[in-house]
């Protein structure tokens, strides 16, 4: 890698590993991360620690955690050029997360709305680390000092709060140790919807199979979804602005631009005044293409646990020597006697 590396600024993210990753993730996370590893040092994490702020099922949180990490490696994150790890098996991540704690203020999480929509009216049912789990997320970003966070709109505020945190770190103990950290913009964000409701994100957990393609459907499963996608009978517009009030329409063509990399008005342009069956025919192809290689080997992987277990534990392994080096460095700071 060389020493190009040592002068580039670090990016963190990572994903939970809860199972059924599909298109959205590939297309919203997974793809631009993979783009990132040519400017950026950087570090992806299975953050399983997140995961249990509900309750999970240990075998198949164990599972899932492989399953997320093996959709990170056929979406074409290089082990080698980045680190790859699960959140647990580097403790700093929780010893940096109370720390937090202790600076973070009950204003600041009191305003998190994600936790007010995951808690809804049992939110006095809901666990303590549901609430607190932004200054975890703060800790998984600057356990590692990084400077640039790819997020999607439902993390910004997590983001805004992990920069106040670091602010209020530094200013507390009178330092300069945590640096500023910002959003990576990738260019159009891609929100994939289901492919049932256009109006609804697509999620893992939609009962219905059809909503969504996954990363382990083979071509003739993703070939069935996109021939039964909900659309609607007008025919395609020749412009994205037509598209306001038709979802379904909207997220289609939408798959096929990000796919495709071409803009939402080339696509309009290029099937403008058909229906949604040649559409339809034209975007399987190019989702076969273009996803095929990759559930493909999402398949190999997933029967492949010890190669993706010696993955992650190498990845941990590099990952605790920075965490080592931060975690002395914040105790000397904050006066936490060490051995």
């Amino acid at each position: 890698m060389g020493t190009e590396n040592k002068v580039r600024e670090r990016v963190f993210s990572g994903a939970q590993p809860t199972g059924n990753m599909h298109l959205g993730n590939y297309l919203g996370a997974f793809r631009n991360w993979v783009k990132l590893q040519d400017s950026f040092e950087c570090i992806y994490c299975v953050v399983d620690l997140h995961a249990i702020t509900v309750f999970q099922d240990p075998k198949e949180l164990v599972d899932q955690t492989r399953e997320a990490a093996a959709a990170f490696l056929a979406a074409g994150i290089d082990p080698k050029e980045s680190i790859l790890f699960n959140q647990s098996q580097v403790p700093q991540h929780s010893e940096l997360a109370w720390i937090f704690a202790c600076v973070a203020r009950m204003g600041w999480l009191n305003r998190m709305t994600q936790f007010k929509d995951k808690a809804g009216k049992n939110r006095e049912k809901a666990s303590v680390g549901l609430y607190a789990y932004p200054t975890l997320m703060a800790a998984d970003i600057l356990l590692y000092k990084a400077s640039r966070v790819p997020v999607g709109e439902d993390q910004k505020q997590h983001l805004e709060l992990t920069q106040d945190i670091a602010r209020k770190f530094n200013n507390d103990f009178g330092v300069d140790y945590f640096p500023n950290v910002e959003p990576v913009i990738t260019g159009n964000a891609t929100r994939v919807m289901s492919l049932r409701d256009g109006t609804k994100k697509m999620s893992k957990s939609d009962p219905s199979d059809f909503s969504r393609i996954n990363l382990t459907d083979d071509r003739e499963a993703i070939a069935r979804k996109i021939k039964k996608a909900k659309t609607d009978s007008e025919p395609l517009p020749d412009n994205p602005q037509a598209l306001k009030n038709r979802p379904e329409a909207l997220n289609l063509i939408s798959i096929y631009s990000s796919l495709a990399d071409v803009s939402l008005d080339e696509v309009c342009g290029r099937f403008a005044g058909l229906g949604f069956s040649p559409f339809k025919e034209a975007l399987t192809e190019l989702a076969i293409d273009r996803l095929g290689p990759v559930t493909e080997e999402m398949v190999r992987l997933k029967q492949d646990p010890g190669y993706v277990d010696s993955i992650l534990r190498d990845g941990a392994a590099r990952a605790s020597e920075i965490a080592e080096r931060t975690m002395a460095e914040v105790m000397e700071i904050v006066g936490l006697l060490r051995p």
